[in-house]
């Protein structure tokens, strides 16, 4: 599964997003909380900096732009500062914003929220400060923005409605957008509003409510996955949607369509801030199936990029490449590290397309011992990847002694695939690595110091495809013949 979600991620492409929305500017304010007001009994907050950043719908857009996407934003904003500053920020990443209306007699919605740096390290929320206006808009604007949502439509691939319940979705207006949408045969993704009218959203093609918003529109309190399964299939069908995507938390999301009901599990996260989290299954969500993915994988795709933003702090955006990664280490967790030449050439690939420093080393690693486990997390400190080859049995009995190896390969390659620092072990027969190193192309050879004056296999190589060749310091007194020399004199004193 991994191989297939890592590929689609990689060929997402650049879909044209028409999104919709309650645009928001979200400021933080961060500072140091080192006392407490003699005013009141509240901290005293001396500001350090201040962070603007896309919020509600714009979060939505930078989300896209970082999975690739081309986005039409549409929605209302101020005639303010903040307006242009959140304008500033959608226009660098890359977001239309032709449709985005300036409206004289309310404000841009902002949220600016004062955090106190804990030990000037630690960031935690003190306080939040919205200045909005919910009210719906006037006839005049509403037409405005249906009148230029006709024009962008025939423009794009995918519609997404991010509904944060600011005034912006009025019942008729919401339909229209999606009557218009589905007439144009273009796919309608709604992230509903907390405590919404979910009638609005009839005849949408997918909503992705969180589990207390499923909970409020279904009448379902979803505590279980069968709650989740319930409720899901209520409102699909009291909806008519093609499908529901439930997201449960740290449960992952349950998927309902015409033909699948199915809970699809994410794993364990330390979750540090959830704001933006739904922004991100949202664009997650319209990237994959604007790309022609089905649910099923499509949800799998939102877990993870979900999982990823939850552990940043603030609304975040999060980057093909960091899901591709997350893919990458799960399939390294989920299955052997042993490859085979062709196998961690491919693995390799993925790793370089993320700019990952491969490191290399090779061994015997007949009877591991501490000089060992020293000497691998060193390897891992010099770059990303560790590439260990590790010689074979044959290999062994040729450059050591024939009654080695000790352990055969097989079971050498399982003790080391215990060792965290290692990624990936390849076997090979050669007396000498040397054909090996031209097939990983590291960027960084690893050797123990005792090779100073050997001549490094491999040195020449690496260096002139702009590597570089490592020496690792040695634990005195620890080596694998020195630790079998023991044994075998033990052995012979026991006998005696």
């Amino acid at each position: 599964m991994y191989d297939e979600l890592i590929n689609i991620v990689q060929n997402l492409g650049s879909p044209k997003v028409l999104l919709a929305g309650d645009f928001l500017l979200d400021i933080y304010v961060y500072g140091d909380a080192l006392r407490i007001s003699p005013e009141a009994p509240v901290p005293v907050l001396k500001v350090i900096s201040r962070e603007y950043r896309p919020g509600g719908a714009a979060s939505v857009a930078a989300d896209l732009a970082a999975l690739g996407a081309k986005t039409i934003c549409l929605g209302a904003v101020g005639k303010d500062t903040n307006a242009q500053t959140l304008k500033m920020l959608l226009e660098g990443v890359g977001a239309d914003i032709s449709g985005m209306v300036e409206v004289l007699d309310r404000p841009t919605i902002t949220k600016e929220r004062f955090v106190g740096l804990a030990q000037h390290i630690h960031p935690q929320q003190l306080l939040r400060v919205d200045e909005e206006n919910d009210s719906p808009l006037s006839e005049q604007i509403y037409q405005k923005l249906l009148d230029m949502y006709k024009k962008k439509l025939p423009q794009v691939d995918i519609v997404c409605l991010q509904d944060y319940n600011k005034g912006l979705f009025e019942k008729d207006f919401c339909i229209s957008l999606i009557k218009l949408a589905k007439a144009a045969g273009k796919k309608v993704l709604i992230d509903p509003a907390p405590k919404a009218d979910f009638a609005k959203y009839s005849n949408a093609s997918v909503i992705t409510p969180n589990r207390l918003e499923a909970s409020a529109a279904s009448g379902i309190s979803i505590k279980t996955i069968d709650d989740a399964a319930k409720a899901a299939a209520k409102l699909s069908k009291e909806l008519k949607l093609d499908a529901v995507v439930i997201t449960l938390d740290k449960e992952g999301a349950y998927l309902k369509t015409n033909s699948i009901g199915q809970h699809i599990p994410t794993i364990t996260r330390k979750v540090y801030d959830v704001t933006g989290a739904g922004d991100v299954v949202l664009a997650a969500l319209a990237a994959s199936l604007a790309a022609g993915v089905d649910y099923k994988l499509a949800v799998e795709i939102c877990n993870i990029a979900g999982g990823i933003e939850v552990e940043k702090f603030g609304t975040a955006t999060v980057t093909i490449d960091e899901i591709i990664n997350e893919l990458i280490s799960r399939k390294q967790k989920s299955g052997s590290k042993l490859k085979s030449f062709e196998q961690l050439e491919n693995q390799l690939k993925w790793h370089r397309s993320l700019k990952h420093k491969i490191v290399f080393t090779n061994g015997c690693f007949d009877v591991l011992h501490r000089g060992h486990i020293e000497f691998l997390n060193f390897c891992k400190k010099q770059g990303d990847i560790v590439v260990l080859a590790l010689n074979s049995d044959k290999s062994v009995k040729k450059i050591k002694d024939p009654d080695r190896p000790i352990n055969n390969q097989l079971d050498r390659a399982a003790v080391l695939s215990a060792i965290e620092s290692v990624d990936y072990i390849v076997i090979f027969d050669d007396p000498d690595p040397l054909n090996t190193v031209k097939k990983v192309k590291p960027d960084v050879l690893v050797k123990g110091q005792d090779w100073e004056h050997k001549g490094v296999i491999g040195r020449e190589f690496v260096e002139s495809n702009g590597g570089k060749v490592v020496l690792a310091p040695l634990v005195e007194g620890k080596s694998s013949t020195d630790t079998i020399e023991k044994m075998k004199s033990l052995k012979k004193e026991k006998k005696k």
